[in-house]
């Protein structure tokens, strides 16, 4: 039997392709984000597109160039601090089948 490739996240993230475009296409309401103690944005987005900023931990920042398009955010932030659109035209997420 063969071993078994293990690959972390980030591994897998890496092997995604991406057309980033210039602007985000999420946007952080940061007076709701600093109201949230419990930044459950942290843990479900699977792109790690959330991150603590470390000049102000109370604020989160926005890596929306991992951004999976998958939609959580609109939906798991308590507060509705994240406003997520579809990026641009052929900007964004590429998925290949095959």
């Amino acid at each position: 039997m063969g071993k078994i490739l293990e690959l972390t996240v980030e591994d897998k993230l890496y092997t995604t392709k991406y057309e980033t475009d210039s602007r985000s296409h999420i946007k952080v309401n940061g007076d709701l984000c600093r109201t949230c103690s419990s930044k459950p944005c942290l843990r479900f987005c699977s792109g790690d597109v959330y991150k603590i900023n470390p000049s102000e931990p109370d604020q989160v920042t926005v890596n929306y160039e991992n951004c999976l398009e998958c939609g959580t955010c609109r939906h798991g932030c308590p507060f509705n601090a994240i406003d997520w659109q579809y990026p641009d035209g052929a900007m964004g997420v590429k998925y290949r089948y095959g």
